[in-house]
């Protein structure tokens, strides 16, 4: 019976060495939870760059693509939320398996628990120059440039800027909680429970696996990644959610 709820972040595929054997360990546990997951949310960086041409997919996934078109097959709703990395996915993998994308932080219903979701970037504003690299790259106008120039150029261009980021983001600390005042994803998720009330705000982007209290009875948990780690989590049917490790613990 297909009860729980798993929620998957920042895989990077197509970045590091260790990239094929990242994708067959998600594999894995997407073949471990197939039994049990009733829906699949993708919090964004699954891949570490994506464009989807109209009449080309690009080179490498194809386990990972498979393994989903599988579980859509057997019932497995999927949801994907675009990322900072793979923002240009589009319509392909609706088109395929029939995924809901999201840009956006998107409130459901899950199990009588009212849920915020999102992969996290770009929110509470905190970092102005990325939120004006962020705004240009969803643009209309940088879509069209990419779709133009040819892929081996944009492709090589796209991987050595997400490299630099990630040693940036090494060197500066960044992969550790800086502090509710310097959260973007935080800051947002307060000002949204000014609104409105959430049981949970799930979200990816930030690579480092916690829970927080937010008060008025919320929790905000960030998923951690599949890139530096093996984290996911499971919302099960009585709304309970908890992070896990893949390493450590399966179903």
């Amino acid at each position: 019976m297909k009860e729980n709820i798993y929620f998957i972040t920042d895989a990077h595929l197509g970045s590091g060495a260790d990239t094929r054997e990242r994708e067959a360990e998600l594999c894995s546990l997407l073949d471990e939870i197939e039994p049990h997951c009733k829906t699949l949310m993708l919090l964004g960086d699954i891949f570490d760059f994506w464009f989807s041409y109209r009449y080309l997919v690009p080179r490498g996934f194809v386990r990972l693509l498979g393994k989903l078109a599988e579980l859509a097959d057997k019932g497995t709703e999927i949801h994907f939320f675009i990322g900072n990395h793979d923002m240009w996915v589009f319509d392909y993998l609706t088109q395929e398996f029939g995924a809901v994308v999201h840009d956006d932080p998107v409130a459901m219903n899950l199990f009588g628990k009212r849920v915020l979701i999102g992969h996290g970037d770009g929110l509470g504003h905190t970092d102005r120059w990325f939120d004006f690299v962020r705004l240009f790259f969803r643009s209309r106008f940088c879509q069209r440039l990419f779709k133009m120039l040819p892929s081996s150029f944009t492709f090589g261009i796209a991987h050595r800027w997400s490299d630099g980021n990630k040693r940036k983001h090494a060197k500066s600390d960044m992969l550790h909680y800086l502090g509710d005042d310097k959260e973007g994803i935080v800051i947002y998720c307060k000002e949204r429970l000014k609104m409105e009330h959430f049981d949970y705000c799930v979200f990816g982007h930030r690579h480092t696996p916690l829970t927080r209290d937010l008060g008025d009875g919320c929790t905000y948990v960030n998923v951690g990644d599949w890139f530096h780690n093996r984290n996911y989590a499971v919302m099960t049917a009585d709304g309970n959610l908890e992070i896990r490790d893949y390493r450590t613990t399966l179903t």
